[in-house]
């Protein structure tokens, strides 16, 4: 027997053992395909990805329905929200770093209009208010574009846009106010106040009352009660029956009688209302008789011839 090769018989001991063992390989095999297969479904789900123009309750839309509708006033462009025309003003200057001082007029005023315009479009009741201003930056533009000439006292004539100018540092300081003030802490938006019930019985405790302090409640019953006092009016019962019997009475035994000397007036205005009616009653009965000689003259009171 030949001696065999020392690297033919290293090469054959390589060999022998992927030989003997066919299971290995196919597993390896079935790995690689599983790779292949997970990179191909990822694959897919980035295709898929890219084909999705929207979701609908989670599901993918991949294209958009023939009979879809879309109304004119369902899609909305929000511009940036300003708060009158001095803020887009002032955002405009100080976006582009403008001097406030020295406000480049046509490039500010274009940019104005521009934005005016956008707003028209899509609400024209907000316009309003912008398109004032929009007529003062074009009224500035058109002095400025105008010779400047010297008034009549030797002064300077003012810039057309000092006036702006001023009104726009005063809205800046009143701005950067409201924004300082607002990045304060505030209770129910940055914090909130810490309440704890805490379940403990407290005895009560009664005060102390001495023979003083009963006397001072006892004085200040007493002054409230003064101030408090009620007056009660009575009515008294009068008969103009009764009086009527008193005047007859008093006529019996004179021929007349003058007509102040029938009323009682120590007993008070009800009395001598209620004899006056009794006089009345006796003259409708025909009982007495009223006279009097001419005007302004006493009247006399006397019983009426009765004949027998």
């Amino acid at each position: 027997m030949q001696p065999q090769d020392p690297q033919q018989e290293a090469d054959e001991l390589l060999v022998e053992p992927a030989a003997a063992n066919p299971s290995l390989d196919a597993e390896a095999d079935g790995a690689d395909c599983a790779d292949d297969a997970d990179d191909a479904d990822d694959a897919d789900d980035r295709q898929l990805e890219l084909k999705v123009i929207a979701r609908l309750y989670g599901e993918p839309v991949l294209q958009i329905p023939r009979d879809l509708y879309i109304p004119p006033d369902a899609l909305e462009i929000f511009l940036d929200a300003f708060e009158g025309p001095l803020d887009l003003l002032l955002y405009l200057i100080r976006k582009q770093n403008f001097n406030i001082l020295d406000i480049p007029m046509a490039d500010v005023t274009r940019q104005y209009l521009a934005y005016v315009e956008q707003i028209r479009n899509h609400n024209l009741e907000l316009a309003g208010e912008y398109l004032l201003m929009a007529a003062l930056l074009i009224d500035i533009k058109s002095r400025m574009l105008l010779p400047v000439r010297k008034a009549d006292t030797g002064e300077e004539v003012e810039d057309p846009r000092a006036e702006l100018a001023r009104r726009l540092l005063e809205y800046e300081r009143i701005k950067l106010g409201a924004q300082q003030l607002d990045a304060l802490p505030q209770l129910g938006r940055d914090f909130f106040t810490a309440t704890a019930y805490l379940e403990q019985p407290v005895a009560v405790r009664l005060p102390q009352v001495n023979v003083a302090d009963l006397q001072a409640a006892w004085a200040d019953v007493l002054r409230r009660a003064k101030l408090t006092q009620h007056h009660r009016i009575t009515r008294e019962e009068l008969s103009v029956r009764e009086y009527m019997t008193r005047v007859l009475r008093g006529l019996q035994h004179r021929r007349f009688a003058e007509f102040q000397d029938l009323f009682e007036l120590d007993q008070g205005p009800a009395v001598a209302v209620v004899t006056f009616i009794a006089l009345l009653e006796l003259a409708r009965e025909t009982l007495v008789e009223i006279t009097q000689a001419e005007a302004y003259a006493p009247i006399y009171v006397r019983l009426a011839y009765q004949p027998s």
